[in-house]
């Protein structure tokens, strides 16, 4: 763990690989934003790249390669790893080997024993490791943690959840798009990262995993239209939907409960939010119109009354990741994301493409 008295009381240095849409739209902004962070150096080999991160970021080194990375690694206190997903775990592990910290960007890796390479890396040289699943501060699931904490649904029975898009092309030549197993494209590695980090994080570990995968669209390689059911312990189900040829989408999230139910439509604004330039502590940031709220019905509540009616969503707020990557370098606190989790995520993947190929469900140990 690199100490605040290490840092001298400067800013934890943060060197970002990668500046496509998660580099430039996610990491680099929010880590800019947070207190105590800074952006020292961005690795790109695209010229158009180089010059874009440039103008943003102009006090910040722009490197060609990771190798002049690696090079000057004293320099920097926390690698980003923010590429392609074939890349996530060889740039995580020579980042972990040259005696930085780490953040993967999600899915952690394409297979479990490759995730583990991560972890392996990361006990190996004392270096942290987590993973960035920045919707588990969505505000939509902030909103349920809150509802669930405070019980106003009895026992759970049912979680649903969808992303899903309209994109009735596949991008030609887009890594997403590829077959390669190693590049983890498709639905269930890119939207259903998500939806399975925050199953999991409400729920633990399932006992039956249950897919269904599809190539819908002309020429697509990869799944883009899948589903994923979960079976937990005590009889909690998730249902999982993530698609890309949904022209009107489903609720985003849906919860049911012996007492009571909450449903929600829409999507959290922070990712448009920052496509427009806009940062964590701009005004109003991850907030959204009363119109936008969840409906919450339910007969548990203060004197007995039933509350049926719109419940005010909680702010989202994906800058408490990177505050909480700080905290964990500086001060020793506790990850925002266990890299075990996110490993965890991984598990559920395989099983679900196992169900999918042999069309069963498939118990999970």
């Amino acid at each position: 763990m690199v100490s605040r008295d290490s840092l001298g009381g400067s800013d934890v240095r943060v060197a970002i690989i990668g500046y496509g849409l998660a580099g430039s739209v996610f990491h680099a902004p929010l880590v800019e934003a947070t207190p105590g962070m800074q952006v020292t150096a961005i690795v790109t080999g695209n010229k158009e790249r180089q010059q874009s991160a440039h103008k943003r970021y102009p006090n910040a080194k722009i490197l060609g390669s990771v190798d002049e990375l690696w090079q000057n690694a004293s320099s920097y206190d926390l690698a980003v790893v923010a590429t392609s997903n074939n890349m996530h775990v060889p740039l995580g592990v020579d980042a972990l080997h040259a005696g930085l910290p780490v953040v993967v960007d999600k899915p952690m890796a394409a297979t479990v024993s490759d995730a583990r390479k991560l972890l392996e890396a990361s006990q190996q040289t004392g270096q942290l490791l987590t993973v960035f699943q920045n919707r588990r501060w969505d505000n939509d699931f902030l909103t349920v943690r809150k509802i669930l904490e405070a019980n106003l649904l009895g026992p759970i029975t049912r979680f649903e959840s969808r992303f899903e898009r309209y994109r009735p092309a596949p991008r030609q030549g887009a890594w997403r798009e590829s077959p390669d197993p190693q590049a983890a494209g498709g639905q269930l590695y890119d939207l259903g990262s998500h939806l399975i980090d925050q199953a999991l994080y409400l729920f633990g570990t399932p006992e039956r995993v249950y897919a269904e995968m599809f190539q819908r669209r002309p020429r697509a390689q990869v799944d883009d239209d899948s589903f994923v059911a979960l079976q937990f312990p005590g009889g909690v189900t998730a249902h999982l939907w993530m698609s890309q040829v949904a022209r009107i989408s489903g609720q985003r999230m849906r919860v049911s409960g012996l007492n009571g139910t909450f449903e929600k439509w829409g999507l959290d604004p922070q990712e448009d939010a920052l496509r427009a330039g806009k940062l964590p502590g701009d005004p109003a940031w991850g907030q959204e119109p009363r119109e936008l709220w969840g409906h919450l019905s339910t007969n548990v509540s203060e004197g007995g009354v039933h509350f049926d009616g719109p419940i005010e969503t909680v702010p989202g707020a994906y800058e408490n990741y990177y505050a909480g990557v700080r905290d964990a370098i500086t001060k020793g606190a506790p990850l925002p994301v266990d890299p075990n989790s996110a490993l965890e995520v991984i598990r559920v993947i395989e099983a679900a493409q196992t169900s999918a190929r042999e069309q069963r469900s498939v118990t999970f140990s």
